[in-house]
């Protein structure tokens, strides 16, 4: 299935015409980039191209280094979703993040 060029803005790094929401890796980068930067379009889209299920398993499992952190709490929130602090500190993008 085609990427409509209206995601362009909430997929700005990548390339619509090589993406495909049928794969499993496309679909996971599509569903984190528009739950963290999309527009109402761009959400009502998702929604109607992708189950509940598959978005809530995203959230529950979010990769690391990719969330905004008003994003990601305001999705745990809406799912009514725990994550442990470690996990949820890992998915937050920092650009100073901790030597360890």
């Amino acid at each position: 299935m085609a990427i409509p060029k209206f995601l362009q803005s909430a997929l700005w790094s990548y390339n619509l015409e090589n993406m495909d929401i049928n794969n499993k890796a496309d679909k996971r980068i599509i569903i984190e980039q528009i739950l963290n930067f999309g527009t109402w379009k761009q959400l009502k889209w998702l929604i109607n191209n992708c189950s509940w299920r598959e978005i809530k398993q995203i959230i529950k499992n979010p990769s690391p280094g990719l969330w905004m952190e008003d994003s990601l709490n305001y999705w745990l929130i809406f799912f009514g979703i725990k994550l442990s602090n470690a996990k949820k500190e890992k998915a937050i993008f920092n650009l100073w993040p901790k030597s360890t």
